[in-house]
């Protein structure tokens, strides 16, 4: 007797991640309040997890949060300029999460863990001046500094934690307020030094800005694993973006994960900032943390960025020594962020006829957990102000992979100037979809879809390539795309097309 066939299961819905500000956002102390608005169509787009700032207290409320001043205060206590953060108050954070919870959408913590700033008053310590060029160099003997490193949160009056920090918490700082001089110091104490593990850049790259935090100092290390449960009590987040995690001990991370794991649960979805343009260190530290850990894929906005700017570039080598090719389900791929935004840091130059393009690469391929930015969807405010990218069409390329980015994945990167590529669908996705794009003249390329879809009529969901391809009877067609851009082509009565073109 023949054993019936074990039912089917459905095909997970793909998720996005939105990465909700951008550098130059109003510092109006209404930011949460904007997403809260925003969060329901965001989600109807195809928008599963929102990426938002640090939402702690920083030194001032313009500072984007990564000037941290105190971990317990999400904008609760008058500190440092007011109640509010740049973003708003505690209850418009509440508020907001619990409306994105409602909606389906998670909310990923911005955790700036490096160091603290705004203290309250200097402090005296014992230090060395470094060379900024190679840390693990003295260039003077020890001396005195008057330093800012007294923190004593006076607005919360010890409320949720009675932890103050001292000069003795750090390991380095930046300002001796006794005479006025600005310089890399590394503080000395019994057994105090530079991490160990952190990035080999500059000598060692432990110390990055502000007041540098040191996690051999057990009350540090005994306070941040407190906060990460107090945090979740008060606001209930599905993952955390760590911030700056080259500069900080990753023996310290890998503790705070198995602490978070036993005390708050298991299920984390975990992602730092290792900006690193190495591969090996990437994927080293991937390994180290067990593979719970992703990171961004900085390689990958490199090569878009190389590939924007070079006439007649080579498309078929856009993946080509970045994280989504060596580790594709750690890799969480981007565009730009807000320090490879214009006039930041670590700017990026993309050029805007690339935008399209790079979208399309990251979100309606198969590798990879994508996330998509604040400035590319609502555009950039600030004294350089940009548009929103791709034309407004960030949304619609959000919701091509929602409705149609399943199935086995058929490449095309068979051309310099013009790849392509289709997904076949699945048994209760079943549309699919064909990609072209090509970075110099119109161009178009015969590729298979599957013989299923014999005799659909497709059409380009973006609007930019007119006419349809009809699939013939092998289950090829023939799918264009005009010079420098990109064509999604998709059976025109395929469940959503009317969707597209609303948000």
């Amino acid at each position: 007797m023949e054993q019936p066939e074990a039912p089917r299961q459905p095909t997970p819905e793909n998720y996005t991640m939105m990465q909700a500000f951008e550098w130059y956002v109003p510092p109006d102390q209404q930011h949460w309040n904007r997403l809260y608005e925003a969060v329901a169509g965001l989600k109807a787009t195809g928008i599963d997890n929102l990426w938002i700032p640090p939402g702690c207290k920083g030194s001032n409320q313009q500072g984007n949060g990564y000037d941290i001043y105190d971990l317990y205060d999400l904008g609760e206590f008058d500190q440092k300029g007011g109640f509010s953060t740049k973003w708003g108050t505690k209850e418009d954070l509440v508020q907001l999460i619990r409306r994105a919870n409602d909606v389906g959408v998670g909310v990923y913590w911005d955790a700036v863990l490096n160091q603290k700033a705004g203290a309250d008053r200097t402090e005296q310590c014992r230090v060395i001046e470094v060379d900024p060029n190679d840390r693990t160099k003295a260039i003077t003997d020890p001396y005195s500094i008057d330093g800012w490193l007294g923190f004593d949160f006076p607005g919360r009056r010890e409320k949720y934690s009675t932890m103050t920090y001292h000069w003795y918490h750090f390991s380095g700082t930046d300002y001796n307020n006794a005479n006025g001089k600005t310089a890399i110091y590394r503080i000395l104490g019994d057994g105090k030094d530079w991490s160990k593990f952190v990035g080999k850049e500059k000598g060692n790259y432990d110390y990055l800005m502000f007041a540098d935090l040191d996690y051999t100092h057990p009350e540090v290390e005994a306070d941040v694993k407190a906060w990460s449960e107090w945090l979740y009590s008060q606001v209930p987040i599905k993952g955390i973006r760590f911030d700056a995690i080259k500069h900080y001990s990753e023996e310290f991370l890998q503790s705070l994960v198995v602490h978070m794991d036993a005390k708050i649960g298991p299920g984390w979805f975990l992602v730092g900032e290792f900006w690193e343009d190495s591969l090996d260190a990437m994927t080293t530290y991937i390994r180290n943390m067990q593979h719970k850990f992703s990171l961004f894929d900085a390689p990958l906005v490199y090569n878009f960025s190389s590939i924007s700017n070079t006439e007649n570039a080579d498309l078929t080598k856009v993946f080509d020594g970045t994280l989504v090719s060596a580790e594709p389900v750690n890799a969480v791929t981007l565009v730009m962020n807000h320090d490879t935004q214009p006039y930041q840091a670590l700017a990026a130059d993309i050029q805007p006829f690339f935008k399209p393009l790079a979208y399309s690469l990251i979100l309606l391929r198969a590798e990879g957990y994508p996330c998509v930015f604040y400035g590319d969807v609502y555009g950039i405010e600030g004294d350089h102000p940009y548009p929103p990218s791709c034309h407004g069409k960030v949304p619609d390329l959000c919701l091509a992979r929602k409705f149609y980015a399943y199935g086995e994945q058929h490449n095309y990167f068979d051309f310099p100037q013009c790849i392509g590529w289709t997904r076949l669908g699945t048994w209760d996705r079943p549309f699919g979809l064909a990609c072209v794009m090509s970075n110099a003249g119109p161009n178009g390329k015969w590729m298979y879809v599957g013989q299923e879809h014999e005799g659909e009529l497709w059409t380009d969901v973006l609007g930019w390539e007119e006419g349809q391809v009809t699939i013939n009877h092998d289950g090829w067609g023939h799918f264009t795309c005009a010079g420098v851009s990109v064509a999604v082509w998709v059976n025109q009565s395929a469940e959503g097309r009317d969707q597209f073109g609303k948000l």
